[in-house]
């Protein structure tokens, strides 16, 4: 099993609803925002070949579907779909993955699932062969999105996914297209039903805990700053209850040496998990990329 890290699209968004109720006097120190107080973050995929005989890609980013005005107005840097061509670079095809994990459905995440944008084109999945996975609960809230987040998705994505005759919809923590290699937990603080992968380690404890994997955080720890328990986003539906599942989810990944894979952090793709004296979570071990990289290393 080998894993790559694989840059999509980027995005600038505003620093102060990345970073919630922090002050920027404190964002600041540790991202430098521009002269629209943005701050530039990172679409990255989590990319795995052969786990259990698959090729699976974890999260597809923003993509390039989103015509010329509507990208300037959410951030999107570039024009072309970048993470096309970081699949290239990496010796991958969409047309070569045989499964997709989405934490959720917001358009940072699965916009890439989508043919770049063209005038006069009706939108178009890419990924011809893929599974597509989603969480249920969260399926349900993408189909009938509340006025809060309505316009963190993408309303024909849902139809074209259930078109394509390849969505699987989970409920528990495995999927039928990845078998017991990816243990699946959800959370409600960012959004109803978001799903966070393990990769599961090799290593098993007395009580058979599986320890060394890789968790994809998705929204529940965007990047390293938000490891630090009160941080959250303005993004988040409901900010104490990400604080509490946020907690939780790193006593475990700490206790179980699972590695954290970050989505929007620009300068690292996968951290180990700390904790100081004062019960301050951080991180250490940090890697900016990640290629063809053995799940044990």
């Amino acid at each position: 099993m080998k894993l790559w890290s694989i840059l999509g699209n980027s995005q600038k968004l505003d620093g102060g609803a990345m970073f919630g109720n922090a002050p920027r006097a404190l964002w600041a120190r540790w991202v430098e925002p521009d002269a629209g107080n943005r701050i530039a973050l990172a679409c990255r995929a989590l990319l795995v070949e052969d786990l259990d005989g698959r090729t699976v890609l974890f999260e597809t980013g923003i993509g390039a579907f989103f015509e010329p005005k509507l990208r300037e107005r959410y951030g999107v840097v570039e024009s072309e779909h970048v993470l096309l061509d970081s699949l290239a670079r990496a010796g991958f095809s969409h047309e070569d993955i045989d499964v997709v994990v989405l934490s959720h459905l917001h358009f940072d995440h699965a916009g890439g699932l989508l043919a770049p944008w063209q005038e006069g084109q009706a939108q178009a999945l890419l990924f011809p062969k893929a599974t597509f996975v989603v969480g249920a609960a969260h399926w349900q809230r993408a189909r009938a999105p509340h006025p809060r987040d309505r316009a963190s998705f993408i309303p024909e994505l849902p139809g074209l996914l259930e078109a394509s005759g390849r969505l699987e919809l989970v409920e528990g923590p495995h999927a039928r297209a990845l078998g017991e290699a990816v243990r699946f937990t959800f959370s409600d603080g960012h959004t109803p039903g978001l799903m966070l992968s393990e990769i599961v380690g090799p290593q098993r404890d007395a009580q058979g805990q599986a320890h060394g994997g890789v968790a994809f955080c998705a929204d529940l720890i965007p990047g390293r700053f938000w490891v630090h328990v009160p941080i959250t986003m303005g993004y988040d539906r409901n900010a104490e209850l990400l604080i509490d599942e946020k907690r939780a989810f790193l006593d475990d990944a700490l206790a179980r040496g699972v590695r954290l894979f970050f989505t929007h952090d620009t300068d690292c793709a996968l951290a180990q998990v700390t904790r100081d004296a004062q019960g301050r979570f951080g991180t250490t071990h940090e890697v900016a990329e990640l290629h063809a990289r053995p799940l044990a290393a």
